[in-house]
């Protein structure tokens, strides 16, 4: 936009210039007792700029009645057109109008940056008074855009969703129109206040507005978010990083892990191609802030070492979203692949195997249709990494095992960061993960005894953590490893029972490993049980919700395991039983006393039933025996 080259308005142009530069520069530099120093005088150049507006308008004014008229009836609420406006954006009541709204947009900022947030939310709403009441042209579109996405950050504090929802879509829609119907560079703010061959280029001017659009599509996301509309939101996420990448406006490292969280939405929608597409993406997008400075220079200097930690965080923090990904894809293959007892069904996993060509096929369609991340310098490298990992569900051990490797890998990456000293939430959550993949690899192994080595892997992860955690401190974890490493020495003595059936007669070595593996699960099982009782060792009468049905597997598993120790001693078998038989009793005595627990655990209280009738026949009969023996 050319501005009059009177001295007067020069004078304004270079104003707003100063006001700009002590804004965005020199504010950087203001002392510590005075942070807000250059933003004051910047304030002050601002409300000259307003008062020399007005002037000037009133001489233009003059100099055209009809145009003046239609300004005077804008700013002072008249009913305008048919339509509800007073006037059209690129008339000169228009022009004068937006002028004015370009000062009290930036009166807002200024505010709201030396935090007087009730002032600056005012000027905002000044400024959007100013060219509601203008039809949308090039002239303010931006300023339209802008000033709403401002107002929507105030909607968004006082929890004004619903509000903030219809700011935004008015800003939306207003963008899809214009580039409908016109489409050329819009002016920026800064154009109003600039001497005729001053003007920004026409890329830069697209680049600045199309920029305010992206931060429109990021609230978006938010505001969909907060309204639990969580597909909507997802799309828009990935729209507004799509834009960041496409006019290079992201930091990378804030960018890569915004890429990893979306793919974590994609993840818990099955959506596995384009959660690896964000994840390639956020790994390549983040080796773009650089190497991870040694330790020896992070010694050296405070710059290195902050960047150091910074670089190790956030590529661990991807490194688990990477983690995840594996795992989800790998138990989510294990559920179409199971049978009712848990194991591979192989008339389903050849089904499967048949329709996959088909699947693929649509997939790649699925994919040419999607929003792909990547400029032509990293487009390439996103598509390298993406080939490393399949995104299709596991249905054989090989398949499984690739998958596995990856996550593995990355494993290792996220510990660099998330080490024990430190870091001990994060740390032991890596742990479980892994433990998690091996015992879903496990699932796709034919193999018993090489199951069975996966399993005691993953004793061999957690048993050290589980002995050192402090439990006063860490309770909830101590019985999530406590229940984790009963299960997996369960598992594992079923595998051995299962290897123990098919010989005809079990040697020492096998008894011996079995009833060490029924010992160690009812150990960690009871540990589990014991950190439920109060301080003076009572067992709680009414277990909580959250403990209910973990307790009382806990007591049938324990159960079944005194029953399973295989002994040649009567006295050890007798021993053995009647202990069994007191947690087969104490979980049909609970439910009994508190009726509501039997959906929780309907299949162990009908087995439970069932040994409390028969044990005492067995238990009766090896007493027997030990009397004929003496």
């Amino acid at each position: 936009m050319a501005a009059p080259q009177s001295t007067e308005w020069r004078t304004v142009c270079e104003k707003f210039r100063l006001a700009q530069e002590l804004s965005e520069v020199e504010s950087r530099k203001d002392p510590e007792n005075n942070p807000f120093r250059s933003k004051y005088t910047a304030r002050d150049l601002l409300k000259e700029i307003l008062c020399s507006l007005k002037k000037i308008h009133i001489e233009e004014g003059e100099a055209d009645n009809e145009a003046d008229g239609e300004f005077r009836q804008m700013v002072d609420g008249e009913p305008g057109s048919e339509c509800g406006k007073a006037c059209t954006g690129n008339s000169p009541a228009g022009l004068r109008a937006a002028r004015l709204a370009v000062v009290q947009y930036c009166l807002g900022l200024n505010h709201i940056e030396t935090e007087e947030l009730s002032a600056g939310e005012q000027h905002l709403i000044n400024c959007l008074k100013l060219i509601d009441r203008c039809t949308t042209t090039r002239e303010n579109v931006s300023l339209f855009i802008q000033a709403r996405n401002q107002l929507v950050i105030f909607m968004a504090g006082r929890d004004e969703i619903e509000k903030a929802q219809g700011f935004l879509e008015i800003a939306e829609s207003m963008y899809l129109l214009y580039m409908k119907e016109d489409g050329q560079p819009p002016l920026d703010l800064q154009d109003y206040f600039v001497l005729e061959g001053e003007e920004l280029s026409q890329q830069e001017k697209i680049r600045r507005f199309e920029m305010a659009y992206t931060h429109t599509l990021y609230y978006l996301a938010q505001v969909y978010k907060n309204l639990q509309q969580y597909e909507r939101s997802g799309q828009y996420c990935h729209s507004t990083l799509q834009r960041q990448l496409e006019y290079k406006q992201f930091v990378p490292l804030e960018w890569a892990i915004n890429a990893a969280t979306l793919s974590q939405y994609y993840i818990a929608k099955t959506r596995y191609m384009e959660a690896r597409h964000c994840l390639a993406a956020a790994s390549v997008i983040a080796s773009l802030a650089g190497e991870i400075p040694s330790e020896a220079a992070a010694k050296e200097s405070d710059a290195e070492c902050e960047k150091r930690e910074e670089l190790l965080q956030k590529r661990s923090e991807i490194a688990r979203c990477w983690i995840k990904y594996c795992l989800n894809l790998m138990q989510d293959a294990k559920k179409l692949l199971e049978d009712n007892v848990g194991e591979l069904d192989l008339d389903r996993q050849e089904e499967l195997k048949r329709a996959r060509q088909n699947e693929e096929e649509d997939k790649e369609k699925g994919r040419k249709s999607a929003i792909l991340f990547g400029s032509s310098d990293t487009f390439d490298s996103i598509c390298s990494l993406e080939e490393k990992v399949s995104s299709m569900l596991p249905l054989d051990f090989e398949e499984a095992r690739s998958i596995f490797l990856v996550g593995q890998s990355y494993v290792a990456q996220a510990e660099e960061y998330f080490a024990m000293d430190g870091h001990v939430t994060d740390h032991i959550e890596i742990l479980q993960d892994h433990s998690a993949l091996l015992k879903v690899l496990a699932f796709f192994e034919q193999d018993l005894e090489r199951r069975c080595k996966m399993h005691k892997r993953r004793v061999d992860l957690l048993e050290p953590v589980c002995k050192d955690l402090n439990a006063r401190y860490y309770l909830l974890i101590c019985r999530q490893l406590q229940f984790e490493l009963a299960e997996t020495c369960y598992e594992m003595m079923d595998l051995k029972l299962a290897v123990a059936d098919k010989q005809d007669q079990p040697d020492v070595h096998t008894i011996k490993k079995f009833n060490q593996l029924c010992s160690s699960s009812m150990k960690y099982y009871q540990m589990f049980l014991d950190s439920i009782r109060s301080p003076e060792g009572k067992f709680p009468e009414k277990l909580e919700e959250d403990l209910l049905r973990p307790a009382l597997v806990a007591k049938f598993r324990v159960a079944r395991l005194q029953s399973k120790l295989i002994s040649s001693n009567l006295a050890a078998q007798l021993e053995n039983l009647n202990h069994s038989l007191e947690s087969y009793s104490f979980i049909v005595q609970y439910c009994e006393e508190n009726p509501e627990a039997k959906k929780a655990v309907e299949t162990e209280l009908e087995l439970s039933n069932e040994m409390v009738s028969l044990l005492p026949l067995k238990i009766n009969r090896i007493r027997s025996k030990m009397a004929s023996c003496n």
